[in-house]
C-alpha cells in the first residue's frame, strides 16, 4: 500500500478500477462501516469523486448545523432531479427555504392529530382484511398501508384502488437511484435501455395520478386544509406569482415517496425485530393490552404507547431508513485538520453511528429498554442518533412520522402477531432507503 499524502485521511487500497466504487456498491453499510474503524474522519474514492466520511457526533453537528452553508445535498439527490424535480428532498438554498416555509404548516402538530383519525381508519382497514394463518408479505403491506394513509391525509385522495400500480411505480423510481450514481449516467439516460424504459413508464404513471389530483382540485378550488390546498394558494413572496403545476407536482412526487417509503421500511424492520425477540414482543403485546383493551384507539392513545414508541426508536436505530446523509462540499473545510476541498462529497451515516460501540452498549442487540435511559430528544441533540437527519435539512414530516409509526404498530399489534417465515434470507439493501433485500414473509397469528 503506497503511503498516504499529507493531511489525508486513512483510507483502504483501491479496487481494481472506479477507484473504491465496487467495493461501497456491493455492499455500502458493511463498506462504511469498514471505513469508520479507521477513526473519525477516513476516505475513499467513487470514480474520480474524493469522498469523506465522518464518524463522531461533534464532525456531523459541524457538517449538518454549525457549517451547512458550506455544502449542498450530495451527487445522489442531485442526480435525483431527473426523477423528482425540485421538490423539498433535491433542491437548495433558498428556493428549499422558500418551499419548506409553504409545507412546514402542513405539519404542524394540531394538523398531524387530525391525520392520526386517517392513520387509524387504514391500519383498521389493513388489520380487518388480514385472516389468521396467512402468510404475507408485510414490506408490500406496509408500503401499501402508508401508501393509503399519505395520499389521504397530505392529498385528501383516495389511491386504494391505484396502491398497487403507485407502489410498483415508486418501487421502480426508488431501485433506479442504484443507476443514477452510476459514472456518466446522466449520459446513459439518453440510451434506450431496458430499465430506463422501465423508470420512464413509472415516471409516467406517477405523474398521470398526480397531475389528476392535481386538475380535479384546481377545478373545484375547493380548500381542504391539506398540503396540496396549501401548495395551490401559495403565491411567490417576491412575484406575487402561484405555484405551477409542474413545482406543485414536484413537491407531491417528493412527499408521496418520503411520505410512505420511509415509515414502511420502518414498520417492516420492527416487526422483523419483534418476531426475533420474544420478551419484547411480550411486554409490547402487554401494553396494548392495558392500554387498549377493547377500546376503539384514538389519536389521544398515541403519548401514552410509551413503550411502543421505544420498539419503533430501537428499530429506527438498528435498521434506519435513511441510512447515510450525503452533502457536497462548495466551499473549503476543515473536519478534525483533514482539510475539504469543494466538490468533495462527505457522507454521514445513521447506520455506522446508530452500531457504535462507544455510544451504544451492546449496539448490536435490539433492545427497546435503552430508551428508558436516555430520551429520543436527547439522544438527538448528542448526534448520536439522527433517523430523520439534523439541521435545516432535517425531515419535515418527522413528528407525522413518529405519530404514524406509533399508532399503526399499536392497531396490527393489538389483533396480531406475525411471525417470521422460515427458510427465507435476511440482507440489506441500502438504496434510497434501507430496504430488506429479499423483502420480508411472515405468518400471521390471531391474537
Amino acid at each position: 500500500m503506497k503511503p498516504q499524502p499529507q493531511n489525508s485521511p486513512p483510507t483502504v487500497p483501491n479496487d481494481w478500477i472506479g477507484g473504491h466504487f465496487r467495493s461501497f456498491r456491493k455492499a455500502p453499510t458493511d463498506f462504511l462501516t469498514k471505513m469508520s474503524k479507521l477513526g473519525d474522519v477516513s476516505t475513499f474514492r467513487i470514480g474520480k469523486i474524493p469522498v469523506y466520511l465522518i464518524n463522531h457526533p461533534d464532525l456531523i453537528r459541524d457538517l449538518l448545523v454549525t457549517n451547512h452553508n458550506k455544502f449542498v445535498k450530495g451527487r445522489a439527490l442531485q442526480r435525483a432531479k431527473s426523477l423528482l424535480g425540485e421538490g423539498l428532498l433535491t433542491s437548495e438554498k433558498d428556493f428549499h427555504l422558500r418551499q419548506r416555509r409553504m409545507i412546514q404548516p402542513t405539519f404542524h402538530r394540531t394538523r398531524i392529530n387530525e391525520y392520526a383519525k386517517a392513520m387509524i381508519e387504514f391500519g383498521e382497514k389493513l388489520s380487518a382484511e388480514w385472516r389468521d394463518g396467512d402468510e404475507r408479505d408485510i414490506d408490500k403491506e406496509m408500503m401499501r398501508l402508508t401508501l393509503w394513509i399519505v395520499g389521504k391525509t397530505l392529498f385528501s385522495a383516495n389511491v386504494e384502488d391505484d396502491a398497487d400500480e403507485i407502489g410498483a411505480a415508486m418501487s421502480t423510481i426508488v431501485s433506479a437511484f442504484n443507476f443514477i450514481l452510476l459514472p456518466f449516467s446522466e449520459y446513459l439516460e439518453k440510451l434506450p435501455l431496458p430499465p430506463l424504459q422501465k423508470l420512464k413508464k413509472a415516471r409516467k404513471t406517477l405523474d398521470e395520478v398526480i397531475y389528476k389530483i392535481i386538475d380535479e382540485r384546481r377545478i373545484t378550488r375547493e380548500d381542504k386544509g391539506d398540503l396540496l390546498s396549501m401548495l395551490l394558494m401559495a403565491q411567490d413572496e417576491e412575484t406575487g406569482g402561484a405555484m405551477t403545476d409542474k413545482q406543485v407536482r414536484d413537491e407531491a412526487l417528493t412527499l408521496f415517496l418520503a411520505g410512505h417509503e420511509t415509515t414502511a421500511n420502518a414498520l417492516t424492520w420492527t416487526f422483523y425485530l419483534l418476531s426475533q425477540n420474544a420478551e419484547a414482543e411480550r411486554i409490547f403485546h402487554a401494553e396494548l393490552d392495558e392500554i387498549l383493551g377493547k377500546n376503539q384507539i384514538t389519536p389521544e392513545d398515541y403519548p401514552r404507547l410509551k413503550f411502543t414508541e421505544q420498539i419503533l426508536a430501537e428499530s429506527m436505530r438498528l435498521f434506519p431508513p435513511a441510512w447515510t446523509v450525503g452533502r457536497l462540499a462548495t466551499e473549503p473545510h476543515e473536519f478534525n485538520g483533514y482539510k475539504i476541498a469543494p466538490k468533495s462529497l462527505v457522507l454521514a451515516s445513521q447506520y455506522v453511528m446508530h452500531h457504535d460501540a462507544r455510544f451504544w452498549e451492546n449496539p448490536d442487540k435490539f433492545q427497546p429498554e435503552r430508551w428508558e435511559k436516555i430520551s429520543i430528544k436527547e439522544a438527538g441533540n448528542k448526534f448520536i442518533y439522527f433517523p430523520f437527519s439534523k439541521g435545516v435539512r432535517n425531515c419535515v414530516g418527522e413528528n407525522f412520522a413518529w405519530m404514524e409509526g406509533v399508532l399503526l404498530l399499536a392497531i396490527l399489534g393489538r389483533n396480531w402477531k406475525l411471525k417470521f417465515a422460515p427458510d427465507q434470507k435476511i440482507a440489506l439493501q441500502p438504496m434510497i432507503t434501507l430496504r430488506p433485500k429479499f423483502g420480508m414473509k411472515m405468518k400471521l397469528e390471531k391474537r
